[in-house]
């Protein structure tokens, strides 16, 4: 008998905690898709990930956003810190933490990015006339710590100091198996590499989740000194983007995007073309060279004009870039392009934040991405 009640009290407590559970998730669920909070409070999200991109194939993770105002007013910018981390059917695991972190008032701005990660990656080789399949596997263990401290000099008008540490270790090149010879890059036996420089910043935009009228512009230099870095080169880095809103619900988003480096550039800090968020269907470093002009144009229709939802958007994008060695005009020799279309889903409606569904399409194949946020 007390064995008995014993086991109906285990089962009573088990359902009970079983149903806590469920209604956890529920409320958790609820809480995501029918948001009712106020606009200035803070909010957090973790959820699972199954996402596939090119340089990665299938991935499985959790992702994480944290999203509010400074001094929960709303006329600051929305400040935002989201964290990934995944293991993927490539063998490659690692976490990263991007963010970009607005004072109040918006006087100081926190910009950066963290990348630990091991991974074996792709290597074609240096250049635009690398073959489509690719030389080596590289397997290597990465740290990567990106931050801009910025004060405001003028209305909406940067400067400040930007750090840039990355270090590559246990490098090991695993050639395939019909790839023909080819020479070692310079840093294949790993890397630590620190960089100071200066950035001036022009940033009037509300929500870089989701921009829907506004101006960003980055020119940075960082050099990496050689008393602090096993190689001695620089970085000089341009970036712009234009947001402007066409009708009620959409926005054209431009990015010109150049990067050049002088030096001793070892091969994981050339230019890389490629990733989730320019050039995207290209593997991240499907091409790579001292040098970059990249573009990209965008059309977001956010959200569609459907009678039965107003929180499905969609886009099409389309961009061009290339990689060089030099200035000269036989270093530019080739152009590949990029265009594919997403689907967009209101993730937070009152702060305006879509999760987003990428298609590209490049002349060697398709990539998939999944990422909360525009890719610019």
């Amino acid at each position: 008998m007390v064995k008995r009640l014993f086991f109906l009290i285990w089962i009573f407590s088990l359902s009970a905690s079983i149903a806590n559970s469920q209604n956890f998730v529920k409320k958790y669920i609820n809480n995501i898709f029918n948001d009712t909070s106020d606009i200035s409070q803070p909010q957090f999200l973790v959820y699972p990930t199954l996402a596939y991109a090119p340089e990665t194939s299938w991935e499985i993770g959790f992702s994480s956003l944290y999203v509010y105002y400074s001094k929960r007013d709303t006329t600051n910018r929305l400040s935002e810190i989201s964290g990934f981390t995944f293991v993927t059917l490539e063998n490659q695991y690692g976490i990263w933490i991007d963010h970009a972190i607005y004072s109040d008032q918006n006087k100081w701005f926190y910009l950066g990015k963290i990348r630990l990660q091991s991974f074996p990656l792709k290597y074609h080789g240096i250049g635009m006339d690398t073959p489509e399949d690719y030389l080596a596997l590289v397997d290597a263990n990465q740290i990567m710590i990106k931050e801009r401290v910025l004060r405001e000099i003028k209305n909406n008008f940067y400067g400040g100091l930007e750090v840039d540490f990355q270090r590559l270790s246990r490098v090991a090149f695993k050639p395939s198996d019909e790839a023909p010879v080819f020479d070692m890059p310079l840093g294949a036996e790993g890397s630590t590499n620190f960089g100071l420089g200066l950035g001036l910043v022009y940033d009037d935009r509300h929500n870089v989740l989701n921009v829907r009228n506004g101006n960003f512009a980055e020119l940075a230099y960082i050099k990496y000194m050689p008393g602090l870095s096993t190689f001695d080169f620089n970085t000089l880095i341009l970036d712009t983007r234009i947001f402007r809103p066409i009708g009620k619900q959409n926005v054209l988003a431009w990015q010109f995007l150049g990067q050049f480096n002088s030096g001793e550039v070892p091969f994981n800090q050339l230019a890389l073309m490629g990733g989730d968020s320019m050039m995207r269907g290209y593997y991240l470093g499907r091409y790579r060279d001292k040098n970059q002009l990249a573009t990209q144009l965008e059309f977001r229709m956010l959200p569609l004009p459907l009678s039965f939802s107003k929180r499905i958007g969609a886009s099409v994008f389309a961009g061009t870039a290339t990689v060089f060695p030099d200035f000269s005009k036989a270093a530019i020799q080739k152009v590949v392009w990029s265009a594919g279309t997403g689907l967009r889903f209101l993730l937070f409606p009152k702060k305006d934040i879509y999760t987003r569904l990428d298609v590209a399409f490049t002349q060697e194949g398709t990539g998939f991405y999944l990422f909360i946020g525009e890719a610019f």
